[in-house]
């Protein structure tokens, strides 16, 4: 077996040995209990990020290969979310290049499907003026999502958040998007904690309150609305908000914190899933749904349970910064031959928390090839001083 020197926090260094390959299958069916979305993150192309603080730069071939292998493994895709770095690096015209070429390429792949982000990232928060400006940007990129042939997830907006005098406003905003969808959104309730600029959305600070404005956003529109994924990190909100929603309108949890729980469910529901996590876990994740569906529950939490440890870790404070996990998990496992993010944002977490994502995703069975991990890992403990 493999073994790797890795750093510790006291500032010494330990052997450490991994364990065998993942023992989980490459490809799997689309379960039939849960409706699954993996958000997938983007590749970088490192020889043409010539200013990778301001201008993206995207390897098409590497990033639409990474969307087949979520396929493959039978989930479906939420395409250019926050996983993918919109308003984090990726910008409103490489997002837009992407829903066009993801889109296109499902139509090409049995049996693949995915929903797009659609938001307001091609406005300055801080120059929007009014309501309309807002609606304008997010028509602009629902047209677009449309205009391919995608689902709409109606992204949280920074721009709203910043205009909004209230939950009246949002009531607004949101209503009329939602009468001039083609298809069922998904609204996607993205906490402070994954995006600072986002405090106080829904017209309060506070979560009854802004609950209670989605919920009448929902009732109202039940029939245009496929659900809501809230990222809250806290199961007890979603769980009291799951049991409020009218019939028909399912909870996508993105807590990324306590999702087996909340995906497991209780006597009076459970939730669907539309997580940043189950692009690096997808193995693992298909594997335990396979439980599930067989009506396994002990065998779908002795897979999944043991990821979420990594997952606490990789979205761990400040929160934003957990694509950096997930594309360097991505890195060890061959899915990319480099670890560069648009933005430069790998440099966002330090070797520390990289080497407890190391230690972690082994202990969860993720590494399809272990020596490759281990020699990868290798040549990014070198370039921090550990020798």
């Amino acid at each position: 077996m493999a073994e790797i020197t890795l750093p510790r926090p006291d500032g010494g260094s330990e052997r450490y040995r991994l364990a065998p390959p993942s023992p989980y299958p490459r490809t799997a069916p689309a379960n039939g209990v849960r409706t699954v979305y993996a958000a997938a993150h983007v590749v970088a192309d490192p020889l043409k990020l010539q200013e990778p603080w301001r201008v993206p730069a995207v390897d098409w071939d590497a990033t639409l290969a990474f969307r087949r292998h979520l396929w493959g493994l039978g989930f479906k895709i939420a395409e250019a979310m926050d996983t993918s770095q919109r308003g984090m690096g990726l910008d409103w015209p490489n997002a837009a290049e992407l829903i066009a070429r993801s889109l296109a390429e499902a139509k090409a792949t049995p049996g693949a499907d995915l929903a797009c982000g659609a938001g307001t990232d091609q406005l300055d928060p801080n120059a929007t003026r009014s309501l309309d400006d807002v609606i304008r940007a997010y028509e602009e990129q629902i047209g677009h999502v449309e205009q391919h042939g995608g689902k709409i997830i109606l992204m949280a907006s920074r721009a709203l958040c910043r205009v909004a005098k209230g939950p009246d406003d949002y009531l607004s905003v949101y209503g009329r998007l939602i009468r001039q969808t083609r298809g069922k959104v998904i609204l996607h309730w993205l906490g402070e904690m994954f995006d600072p600029a986002l405090a106080g959305y829904w017209g309060s600070r506070e979560f009854r309150p802004a609950m209670e404005t989605v919920l009448t956003l929902i009732r109202e529109h039940a029939d245009k609305i496929d659900g809501i994924k809230i990222s809250l990190l806290d199961a007890g909100k979603e769980i009291e908000m799951r049991r409020l929603l009218p019939e028909g309108v399912v909870m996508y949890t993105g807590d990324d914190f306590n999702y087996a729980e909340l995906i497991a469910g209780d006597d009076r529901g459970f939730s669907h899933g539309l997580l940043g996590i189950f692009d690096p876990i997808a193995p693992a994740a298909a594997a335990a749904f396979a439980k599930l569906e067989a009506g396994d529950r002990a065998g779908f939490h002795a897979i999944l349970d043991p990821t979420v440890a990594l997952s606490r870790r990789l979205f761990e404070a400040p929160t934003q910064h957990y694509k950096c996990g997930v594309v360097f998990l991505a890195w060890l496992n061959g899915h990319q031959n480099h670890f560069r993010m648009v933005g430069g944002a790998e440099s966002a977490r330090g070797i520390l928390h990289y080497a407890d994502l190391f230690r972690l995703a082994d202990q969860s069975g993720l590494f399809v090839d272990p020596e490759l991990a281990a020699g990868r890992m290798t040549q990014l403990c070198a370039l921090n001083g550990v020798a």
